[in-house]
């Protein structure tokens, strides 16, 4: 049944139906592989069989299975059930094959173990809008099902997937009023890693000219330790860290397994290090063949040098976790000297940390040099990457703060979300505003983000000068933007040297 807003598209595998909402057309749930089950589980993404007659593309796709976690951070979300779990979505202002607009296309974070493309917070609605862009959100598979580096599966299940996402992409977005020439990738925390991924894999090539990465976490697993990994995790399951042993498992059931791996990584102290403080035993594997080497290799080689980049950070990313356990401005003397003895570069790091930062209290320094590892100090390092491997990287810092738990979340992990889609009453975007509604300030935020990240995939240019090796010229993001040199140049003096390798499996 038809209504006066519907709008039909042919794709590649068959028509699908969207709706007219508010001066633009929303496709919803439209599959781009084949459900990864059965004899296709643990296996990279199969294409869609076609089908006859016209889908319905009203409603967002299941999620991919995950942890219970991902109800305590979407609770709101009414999601599907099902095994249809590679999925798009689409936001068009004409579904016009002759309009050929710029595409942008999301992919989510969540610790590679949690995200759904249908979370309310990820309402691409106001981006697509203010900048007159088609925007494509994607579901990938998550924790053991796309990223446990199993004996007889492809590694890196989840960025096929979104390879495969890309490439239905570039097949089929014309017919929703987007150019499949002029396509940009984005993506905050996981998915600005899997953003940073696609930059080096060679399946990725020729599939997107430019790229968004927003918090890119420093954390790539050597093949040791993945599989390493992979042998707890069969442990915890009780069978073979096989494709074909975990195969038996339903996949809406496994997740609890990796999340009670999660709950025990602190026994791993001495083999899995650095890693067991993010509690997610999740992570792209640099397994030499899907992903060759880690993003900041590839790109100092050149590999992306056709592909403009636009990176950054928020100044307090780690500030986030710290509050919501409640512990912060709560780190004693001995946490904060054990955190500067795991995360601080070099021999001397801790040594190095107190001297750079002489006023920090104990609080501030464990958060720093966590703040540094894990996001901020990656995520510089790939736009001194791509620099120095012959591309154009644009910088930027968001400092302004959020405005819940009464200002003491900074400019947090996670704030980028709600100001770039102008979601601040869904998923993070309530807490991160909670008790404070929303102020003029972060209005005009969401401003500066959208006319930004949607000119960048106009023009490549976002409205300030590229990063530079002498100069550093970086968009401070606040209610008053400024462009200036790196702000956090303390840090990056204390990091200059440092390799980003994949992490090792310790003994």
């Amino acid at each position: 049944m038809t209504s006066a807003g519907d709008l039909d598209v042919r794709t590649a595998a068959g028509a699908v139906r969207g709706r007219a909402e508010d001066g633009l057309v929303v496709f919803r749930g439209i599959p781009f592989a084949e459900p990864p089950v059965g004899q296709a589980r643990f296996q990279a993404p199969r294409p869609v069989k076609s089908w006859e007659g016209t889908r319905q593309a009203y409603e967002f796709g299941p999620p991919p299975p995950q942890e219970a976690g991902f109800q305590g951070r979407a609770g709101e979300l009414a999601a599907p059930t099902g095994d249809d779990w590679l999925t798009v979505n689409v936001w068009t202002p004409e579904a016009d094959p002759a309009a050929r607009r710029p595409v942008m296309v999301w992919i989510y974070g969540g610790a590679y173990k949690l995200g759904h493309s249908g979370s309310p917070g990820y309402d691409a609605q106001h981006l697509a809008r203010a900048g007159d862009v088609v925007v494509v959100t994607l579901n990938y598979r998550v924790g053991i099902e796309g990223f446990t580096l199993l004996e007889g599966a492809p590694a890196n299940r989840g960025l096929l997937d979104q390879v495969a996402a890309l490439q239905w992409v570039r097949d089929n977005i014309t017919a929703f009023g987007g150019d499949p020439g002029q396509v940009t990738v984005f993506g905050e925390s996981a998915g600005a890693g899997s953003v940073a991924s696609l930059l080096a894999m060679p399946s990725a090539r020729g599939l997107f000219g430019r790229a968004v990465a927003q918090s890119v976490p420093g954390t790539y697993f050597s093949a040791e330790l993945a599989r390493d990994i992979a042998v707890e995790i069969g442990k915890e399951a009780g069978l073979a860290p096989t494709a074909a042993a975990l195969s038996a498992v339903d996949p809406h059931q496994l997740p609890a397994v990796g999340e009670r791996l999660s709950l025990r990584m602190r026994e791993y102290d001495d083999r899995w290090g650095r890693v067991v403080p993010t509690v997610t035993p999740f992570s792209p594997v640099v397994d030499g063949e899907v992903l060759p080497c880690t993003p900041w290799e590839a790109l100092a080689s050149g590999a992306a040098r056709d592909v403009e980049l636009l990176v950054g950070h928020n100044r307090d990313e780690y500030r986030l976790f710290l509050v919501l356990a409640d512990r912060n401005g709560k780190i004693t003397e001995e946490q904060a000297a054990s955190a500067l003895r795991m995360f601080a570069p070099g021999p001397d790091g801790e040594r190095s940390y107190r001297e750079a930062y002489p006023d920090a209290t104990p609080s501030e320094l464990h958060e720093r040099v966590q703040t540094d590892w894990l996001f901020s100090l990656p995520s510089l390092r790939l736009a001194e990457a791509q620099t120095a491997g012959g591309g154009r990287a644009h910088l930027y810092e968001l400092v302004w703060p959020a405005p819940g738990f009464g200002g003491a979340l900074g400019a947090c992990h996670g704030l980028d979300i709600p100001l770039l889609f102008g979601t601040y009453d869904a998923d993070l975007g309530k807490l991160l505003f909670a008790g404070s509604g929303v102020p003029p300030e972060a209005k005009t935020l969401t401003a500066h983000f959208q006319s930004a990240w949607t000119a960048f995939a106009r023009t490549g240019d976002p409205g300030w000068p590229a990063y530079d090796g002498e100069d550093r010229l970086t968009r401070v993001l606040d209610v008053e933007p400024q462009v200036r040199p790196y702000p956090e140049e303390v840090s990056r003096r204390l990091w200059e040297g440092y390799d980003f390798a994949a992490l090792p499996l310790l003994k």
